[in-house]
């Protein structure tokens, strides 16, 4: 039956049979729904409704599933259980970082850029987020069976992709909202629980038009790469929007309180575009819809999967050139090593999300000390260890792709190890500038600008170790035992799975930690850094993927037989 229609007397016998005796009425089973795109044939039962085709998916669907009632309620109990728990923390994560930052005095907030600048900044940030992602996720998408039994079917798609096109717009308000009125109230909190909710009801409401902005340019054809283009040139824009505040003297006394008569405003603004876009659904391209639905059932099984690295590819490859107009020589290439590199360096210089990711990580520390309530230790110290691996990410897409696909590596006269050694440079170069940047942003703030410089040069290195870590670290193991947590049955092992990377950028940091702490750098901390840094290049460039534990439960196990065949 693959790629075959179905006929519509054979399609309400199927729905008949699942519906029991409710569905034995045959065609006066279906609901009232808008006429058939084809007119039947003498003889034959009518087309069913697009609301009727949906239904007796889902009702397929639940069936072969073997889910109850109970299980269904259990889990969204469970789910918003869970959800209120990490509001909650949240929501104390940012009142006890409200508390532990710096008095400032008045006459140090006339400098810089305020806190509410900081938070208005995120918030275009958040902006961009939406309209990327949503480009890339959609917005309007058919994937899997949908796209194969549902677009060929000779009914209205209207009715078929309303669903999906509701998803998007409803989570990115939901996301959009919360991140917001916890921004608001948990870090700034000055103002009550009703400007809050009424400013995450706003934010809400804005990231909504912004997911259905992106549906009705997919509706006109625009490519989706162009969107996404757009929303990450939204987000590059964010923190060159700090600087010039700060350099202009501009700053945002408290974010503005939304008025109600607003929110109505946006809600109906919400609403008619929703509807004009449900009007244009039958208007987007088939291929439109596959393209967008594949997308998104890959980024949700990497999601499942815990695999960070094949959510990276599905976000990069939804917005790639879909081919080239140019041909590059490759003149650099003079060896093995230097094709690796700059085959790296092209991953990396094709991918315009990337870019985006690395610059406005390297300008997180600048914004970070020229905002007076931030630029205390703690602050500053989270700005270069978040914003640092944030950046470390971008420079790894060469790595990760051989990772997947490691014919290429295969057929290179290098070993394993001289291949992982050369795919070093390139994060290592780029992580250099990054850290030439962050950390001549701290200099400047702790008063000395060079040892703070060098001390960012030999740190370098460990960024690039850690980010060639994360990318060949192996997948979890589905297929061994595994434990309940509260994110649903996982394998066991995973933690120290996902930990491969981060492991090495948190502990190659310590030194520079100590010398934000200490406010000072000390030639025996260089010293020592230098040190922690060709330890991390050794430990990046190993081809064993076994973990720690399991490194010393061998030297364990060797030690204990040693010693039986010495007592022998």
């Amino acid at each position: 039956m693959s790629g075959a229609l179905v006929p519509a007397d054979e399609f309400a016998a199927g729905a008949a049979d699942v519906s029991g005796a409710e569905g034995a009425a045959g065609p006066a089973g279906w609901d009232d729904a808008p006429g058939p795109a084809v007119a039947p044939a003498a003889g034959r039962t009518p087309v069913p409704g697009a609301r009727s085709i949906r239904r007796y998916t889902a009702r397929v669907a639940r069936r072969r599933s073997g889910a109850g009632i109970g299980e269904v309620l259990g889990d969204v109990y469970y789910a918003v259980v869970m959800t209120a728990i990490g509001l909650g923390v949240a929501l104390g994560l940012a009142g006890h970082l409200r508390t532990t930052l710096p008095h400032v005095p008045d006459q140090a907030l006339r400098s810089g850029i305020s806190l509410p600048t900081v938070v208005a900044v995120v918030a275009v940030v958040v902006a961009g987020v939406v309209l990327s992602l949503s480009a890339r996720l959609g917005p309007v998408g058919a994937g899997g069976a949908e796209a194969t039994w549902w677009l060929g079917t000779p009914v209205d798609r209207r009715g078929l992709l309303r669903p999906a096109s509701l998803r998007l717009p409803v989570a990115a308000g939901l996301v959009g909202g919360v991140v917001l009125a916890l921004l608001d109230g948990g870090l700034l909190a000055d103002h009550g629980l009703g400007h809050v909710l009424r400013l995450g009801a706003g934010a809400a409401l804005v990231c909504a038009a912004l997911v259905l902005l992106a549906g009705h340019l997919q509706s006109r054809g625009v490519p989706r790469r162009a969107t996404a283009l757009a929303g990450d040139a939204v987000i590059a824009a964010a923190p060159v929007l700090a600087l010039v505040a700060a350099l202009a003297g501009w700053r945002v006394a408290a974010l503005p309180d939304v008025a109600w008569w607003v929110l109505v405003a946006l809600a109906a603004a919400v609403a008619g575009a929703g509807f004009w876009l449900d009007t244009r659904l039958g208007r987007i391209r088939g291929r439109d819809l596959r393209e967008s639905g594949s997308v998104a059932s890959q980024a949700a099984g990497a999601l499942v999967s815990l695999d960070s690295r094949e959510l990276g590819r599905a976000l990069s490859d939804s917005a790639a050139r879909p081919r080239r107009r140019r041909v590059r020589r490759m003149r650099l290439v003079r060896g093995p090593v230097s094709a690796v590199v700059v085959a790296d360096l092209t991953v990396l210089l094709r991918s315009p999300r990337h870019l985006v990711q690395l610059v406005v990580s390297a300008l997180v520390p600048v914004v970070v000390v020229i905002t007076p309530q931030l630029a205390g230790a703690v602050g500053v110290v989270l700005a270069v260890l978040v914003s640092g691996y944030v950046g470390m990410l971008a420079t790894g897409e060469g790595a990760r792709r051989a990772e997947m696909a490691p014919v290429v590596d295969r057929l290179l006269p290098l070993s394993a190890q001289a291949v992982r050694r050369a795919r070093l440079i390139v994060p290592g170069v780029a992580m250099l500038l990054w850290s030439v940047a962050s950390f001549a942003a701290v200099g400047r703030w702790e008063g000395a600008v060079g040892p703070w410089l060098l001390l960012g040069v030999v740190s370098a290195p460990v960024w690039a170790a850690a980010s060639l870590r994360a990318a060949y670290r192996p997948s979890p193991n589905w297929e061994g035992p595994l434990v309940a947590t509260p994110m649903g049955a996982l394998p066991g092992g995973v933690a120290a799975v996902l930990a491969r990377g981060p492991d090495v950028a948190v502990l190659g940091m310590v030194p520079v930690v100590l010398s934000v702490a200490l406010g000072t750098v000390l030639p025996v901390v260089v010293a020592v850094q230098a040190g922690v840094s060709a330890i991390a290049l050794a430990v990046g460039a190993s081809t064993s993927t076994k973990t720690m534990m399991d490194r010393m439960a061998e030297a364990t196990d060797a030690a204990e037989a040693e010693k039986k065949r010495g007592t022998r």
